[in-house]
């Protein structure tokens, strides 16, 4: 508070600052809930706003490590009282991240490009691909979004198939999402096969219109989709149907890596695969805006083509400090195991409610990445957006923030900082069906 008060930042209401917003910023620009919050402070899994009063943060998987980490702010601060420049000098902090990311991917994964955002990372994912193999071609999973820069809109069926959207690009094929609840081959053992299969008619669409393709674009879990984990064996059908028709595959990673997935510490590794490459963004720097790419020697030594790339702000001294704290802090409080034992507590929680409340009509997830669909008709699964919104304004009310996705907007998606505890899980279940029970 010492800080803001220096700045003499005036402290508005929340009328005055709809309005300023509305007047003087982006108009697209939107705000949660019926009654939007002022959030002045964050600490942990919690959010307060102006009157002191907390609200149990469980859908921003940004700040990943909690928010305000001490000792991620710390790292921030020292290093910006030291010294902050770019990448045309040395400095240790770069290599060292490098060094510290590597470690945690499997082999040949093992150059690094850093950027600011995961837009940012998919954008410059695209330019190595495409230096690579030549072509032009992508492949897309319906309803994914992978960022808002100009190539990034042409790549998510979630912006160009939505309101303002201009439609599937020519260069870009879409495979249909692989969803077991939902989808054509419905919770099979062979459901990850099968929607993989679809790989090598896309590809030969897109051929058909004179594109070869250059790479494949997929989430590791679905989350705009609504939070949807791959059917086992889906990847592996995708990554060699594309392989061989000369792409690469690419792993997305900037909302589920660093542990969210519980199990595993990148959520492709459920899946059994090594992509060429990955992309990562949110969770890097527990919200100081930090992306990455990583991919295999090959790759790199493609788009060494005597254009340099270089980046201003992308791997500066405090940007890899933060970083480098971050990764410190999952590994020593054992954050990705959190991850594993209490996103399972809270999906046991769902699944009995589940039991008891016909609304809910599927439950899935793993580590702290869940979503709970809500259905009119359990039978015809029935989509019902207007019941799962009206349990996130009711959780809003009783000091609990979550958010909605999917294709319907009917799936309740569970993202919380990973430092999400089974107190407040518990929690979060209590007010939940009590929520569920008053509808």
């Amino acid at each position: 508070m010492t800080e803001l008060a220096t700045l003499h930042v005036p402290a508005r209401s929340n009328g005055e600052i709809l309005r300023l917003r509305r007047q003087y910023l982006n108009p697209t620009l939107s705000v949660s809930y019926r009654e939007p919050l002022k959030i002045t402070r964050g600490e942990g899994a919690w959010l307060y706003d102006q009157e002191g009063q907390g609200y149990l943060d469980m859908v921003n998987n940004v700040c990943h490590v909690g928010h305000c980490h001490p000792r991620v702010v710390a790292a921030g601060q020292a290093q910006m009282a030291q010294l902050n420049t770019n990448t045309r000098y040395l400095h240790d902090n770069i290599v060292e991240y490098a060094l510290r990311l590597m470690s945690t991917l499997p082999s040949p994964l093992s150059v690094v490009f850093l950027t600011n955002s995961g837009t940012e990372a998919n954008d410059l994912a695209l330019r190595l691909a495409r230096a690579h193999t030549r072509a032009k071609g992508v492949v897309v999973i319906d309803h994914a979004y992978h960022g808002n820069s100009p190539s990034m809109i042409e790549l998510s069926p979630y912006k160009f198939n939505g309101n303002g959207g201009e439609g599937q690009p020519s260069h870009v094929g879409v495979l249909p999402m692989p969803d077991v609840y939902r989808g054509r081959f419905g919770d099979t053992p062979d459901a990850g096969r099968k929607y993989g299969e679809l790989a090598a008619p896309v590809i030969g669409e897109l051929r058909g219109r004179g594109k070869e393709v250059a790479v494949f674009f997929g989430e590791s879990l679905l989350g705009c989709g609504g939070q949807i984990m791959l059917p086992e064996g889906y990847l592996p059908e995708v990554y060699q149907a594309i392989r061989a028709a000369g792409g690469v595959c690419l792993a997305d990673e900037v909302q589920v890596g660093f542990g969210r997935a519980g199990e595993h510490f990148w959520a492709f590794e459920r899946q059994g695969v090594v992509p060429d490459i990955v992309t990562m963004g949110k969770p890097m720097g527990n919200g100081h805006p930090m992306g990455a790419v990583v991919t295999t020697p090959e790759i790199a030594a493609s788009f060494v083509t005597g254009m340099e790339y270089f980046n201003t702000f992308g791997g500066n001294p405090v940007s890899s400090a933060i970083a480098l704290a971050v990764l410190d802090v999952i590994e020593e409080e054992r954050l990705q195991e959190n991850a594993q034992r209490v996103g399972q507590f809270v999906m046991d929680g769902l699944r009995d409610l589940q039991k008891r409340f016909e609304m809910i009509g599927d439950v899935r997830g793993c580590g702290l990445f869940i979503g709970a669909e809500f259905v009119a008709d359990r039978a015809a699964r029935t989509p019902d957006q207007p019941r799962a919104k009206a349990v996130v304004e009711a959780m809003k009310a009783r000091h609990v923030l979550l958010s909605t996705d999917g294709p319907d907007d009917n799936v309740l998606k569970i993202k919380p900082p990973i430092v999400f505890s089974q107190a407040n899980a518990e929690e979060f279940l209590g007010k939940l069906e009590g929520v569920l029970g008053g509808l």
